[in-house]
């Protein structure tokens, strides 16, 4: 097996990982909505299981994001082409954007026609995809340049804000604050996911591949580099958290240790701070290189198959916990005022557990369908 098909081996087990991961916060925001937490969380009206729970689910986004970029420049450099690497950015960008207002969107609020649009993780990355394409032909070190000082400067800019209702404040809340966008009274559209520092993210995802991948070396030197990159993230996350001056809302000394670790830990997502950026994309690429090394296992093919297929998963998951939901709510009603809900962490574990053991199969099926049927142009998309 080649470097290249091994890599790309190892890239789809941390999708699946992370896919599995994002499982759990899923059914959290289904099943356990009676403890709903803010972003940042405050720690002392939240449980360690829910809080370390939630921060392990903070994983999934950026390492989606960066190895979307990552995986432009592998698509880039197999092709040898610019510009079919545009092309597809753009048109996957379009198409991820239309996947969440049309499908993604429903599967969460179950409102068709909607009077509320959620614009989410997908279109985040789809977003992000759409610029990328628009930056790949700059020169090396300004890409680089272009991305440091997204995930750096960015939080330079939380304290601006622009008159409600006016252009630049819609088009300043698509960018970097999380709010809401107002049509009338026809349409609300909520930035959950404000696209700047992910934009930052997948450039940085793009300039490791170059880096890592434009020249040839042995997987040893790959693996060194992309650990070396992902402990200069957690490094600069704790020199930088632990001086408490710009990056994220400062962390406390709380009454016992454990809280302290959840304060330094309690990161911002939306939009996600530096600190946030830092930690969890240092993670995530020390995890590849680990998956790397073992992914001949057979405990680690569910995990290369669940990634092989992320947008298929992504919404086969979505509605199955709709419907779940929704049965759930015929058969007991609402238990939390509201909501239907579970007594525990453990059993929304236990739940993502379960759901992912039952719909492996599937997830099988389609993997084997989209291999051979390549020629399919919009299996690739899934």
């Amino acid at each position: 097996m080649s470097a290249l098909s091994q890599r790309l081996q190892a890239i789809d087990a941390l999708r699946g990982l992370v896919i599995l991961i994002m499982m759990v916060d899923h059914v959290r925001e289904t099943f356990y909505l009676h403890h709903q937490v803010p972003d940042p969380m405050v720690i002392s009206e939240t449980e360690g299981s829910l809080f370390f729970s939630r921060v392990l689910a903070h994983l999934c986004a950026p390492v989606f994001v960066v190895l979307t970029g990552l995986s432009a420049y592998l698509y880039q450099a197999k092709n040898n082409s610019l510009a079919m690497t545009r092309e597809f950015l753009l048109k996957r960008g379009l198409f991820l954007i239309g996947l969440e207002l049309l499908i993604v969107n429903f599967a969460w609020t179950g409102q068709f026609p909607p009077d509320v649009i959620y614009l989410q993780v997908i279109w985040a990355i789809g977003f992000s995809m759409i610029a990328l394409a628009l930056l790949i032909g700059l020169p090396q070190k300004l890409l680089w340049g272009i991305s440091l000082l997204i995930i750096f400067g960015h939080n330079l800019m939380d304290n601006i804000s622009f008159a409600q209702g006016s252009v630049m404040n819609g088009i300043w809340l698509v960018l970097h604050e999380r709010g809401w966008i107002t049509f009338g009274d026809v349409l609300r559209v909520r930035t959950s996911y404000p696209v700047l520092p992910w934009i930052g993210v997948i450039t940085l995802g793009y300039c490791l591949g170059h880096v890592v991948f434009s020249k040839p070396k042995t997987t040893q030197q790959k693996n060194r580099m992309l650990i070396t990159f992902g402990l200069i993230g957690i490094a600069l996350f704790l020199v930088l958290r632990a001086l408490n001056i710009y990056g994220d809302q400062p962390w406390e000394m709380m009454p016992t240790w454990s809280e302290t670790v959840m304060s330094f830990l309690n990161l911002t997502k939306y939009p996600p701070s530096l600190f946030f950026i830092l930690w969890n994309v240092g993670i995530g690429l020390i995890v590849l290189v680990l998956l790397q090394k073992v992914e001949t296992k057979n405990w680690v093919k569910p995990l290369i198959i669940f990634g092989s297929v992320p947008m298929f998963f992504y919404i086969v998951h979505l509605f199955v916990l709709k419907a779940l939901y929704v049965i759930a709510v015929g058969i007991w009603g609402h238990n939390y005022g509201d909501y239907y809900g579970v007594d525990h962490m453990a059993t929304v574990w236990g739940v993502a557990v379960i759901l992912s053991i039952l719909l492996y199969p599937a997830m099988v099926k389609f993997s084997s369908f989209k291999h051979r049927n390549k020629h399919i142009p919009l299996l690739k998309y899934f």
